[in-house]
This record gives C-alpha cells, structure tokens and sequence, in this order.
C-alpha cells in the first residue's frame, strides 16, 4: 500500500492535498504533520513513507532551512514540495535542493494529482512554466552553491546555524538545544569550516545569499524547541 505524509498548517490544504492523493491512489495511508519537528516524529516512527508533500511555509521554520533539514534526515525520502512562492529563482533553489518535485499552490486538483503519480513513477516533475528557466545569473550560481554546501550540514548544524543568523550566542544557543556550550562552539567550527569562511559574520552573509527572508513563514526565533534530535546530528 502507498503511504504518504502530507505536511501543511492549514486543514483546508491538507484537505485539497489528501483528496489530489486519492485520485490517484484511492486506498493510499495518508499521514500528517502541522509542523517540521511534526513531520520528523512521524517519519521516525514509520515503516516507511513513499512521498512527502511539504509546505515551506511552516511554523518555526523560515525559508528553505525546513526543506534542507529534512533531505538531510530522510535523503533517501521523496519530496514534492507544494508552496505558495511561484518566483523562478525560488523554484530554482528548491530544485536545487534534490527534490521529487514543486507544485505551485495554484495548481489543479487535477494536475497536482499527475504530478503525484509522476514522481510516484520515479520521475521529477516541475511544471511546464518554469522548465525552461532562463540561465542562471551569477548570483543565482552563487546561491545554488551555498545551497549545494548546506546539504552537507548535519539537522543539528543547520538547527545552530539558523540561531547564529537569529543573533544568538552559544551560550543561549546551547541553553535552546540543551546543549553543552562546548558541543556548540563544535558545531559553529564545523559550520564555518563548511561554508569556507572564517567568522560568524562572514557565515550569515554567506548564507544571506540565499533568499530565506523571501521565504520566510512565521516570524518566530529560530529557536524552535529545546532538546530533541540528537541521535540523528
């Protein structure tokens, strides 16, 4: 039987979502989650999940940082991620996160649902609009790059990372995650070490070259919620 998880904050959404599943795949188990850390807990505790469809905009997260932690989980998942932003350097820089596909939110039933059953088939798929991006422009490269360079990190480097550009400290950020204030200056070495640059500053400008604020969903600290994952960091 097809499993899948559909991960939106908005009920009337997961509603249109689970009913484009069903007319491919009637008798499909569909899972939910209202949030990242939701969606994560239930992945977990799954067998297994054959496709996740994932809003960006979700509740503690902001921009791609949701999207990137989850490949980084579950790499092997595939994801279509189904969102409101239809601006063709956003969709480039979520494809260029190695996802199963994009579906704008404006999509047809209908249409979400051959989306679906083609990345169900084992293909990509990207609408027809926004298959012929034009070339990339040299900021549009550099941002692929960093992007390219944050699928390396651990969930739990992209976790402090996300409170470094949110202004904290390790100490408050080791207080957030429950973790020791050593573990973290760990992790900011790491993080620096991976984005080639030699200073905190230096990471938040580097990492300012993606367009996370175009994408932000709710204004909340990055700190989402203290303890947790860290078998999987």
């Amino acid at each position: 039987m097809i499993r899948l998880l559909i991960v939106d904050d908005h009920p009337l959404f997961r509603e249109a979502l689970e009913s484009a599943v069903r007319l491919v795949h009637p008798d499909a188990e569909i899972l939910e989650a209202t949030s990242l850390e939701g969606a994560l807990e239930t992945l977990d505790a799954a067998d297994h999940v054959d496709l996740a469809l994932f809003d960006l905009s979700l509740p503690g997260t902001s921009g791609l940082s949701g999207l990137v932690r989850l490949r980084k989980s579950f790499p092997k998942l595939p994801v279509v991620v189904v969102s409101g932003i239809e601006e063709p350097r956003i969709v480039r820089e979520i494809l260029a996160l190695g996802v199963a596909g994009y579906v704008p939110k404006s999509t047809s039933k209908r249409e979400l649902a051959r989306a679906i059953a083609e990345v169900l088939q084992g293909s990509v798929y990207c609408p027809e609009a926004y298959r012929d991006l034009a070339q990339a422009s040299p900021a549009e490269r550099d941002s692929e790059q960093i992007l390219a360079r944050l699928r390396e990190f651990t969930a739990q480097q992209l976790r402090v990372l996300e409170m470094i550009r949110a202004g904290l400290q390790n100490k408050q950020i080791a207080y957030e995650l429950g973790l020791a204030e050593t573990t973290v200056k760990a992790h900011v070495s790491e993080i620096l070490r991976k984005l080639n640059v030699f200073s905190r500053t230096k990471a938040v400008i580097e990492v300012a070259k993606v367009d996370f604020n175009a994408l932000r969903g709710e204004d909340e600290p990055a700190g989402a919620r203290k303890g947790g994952r860290d078998a999987r960091d």
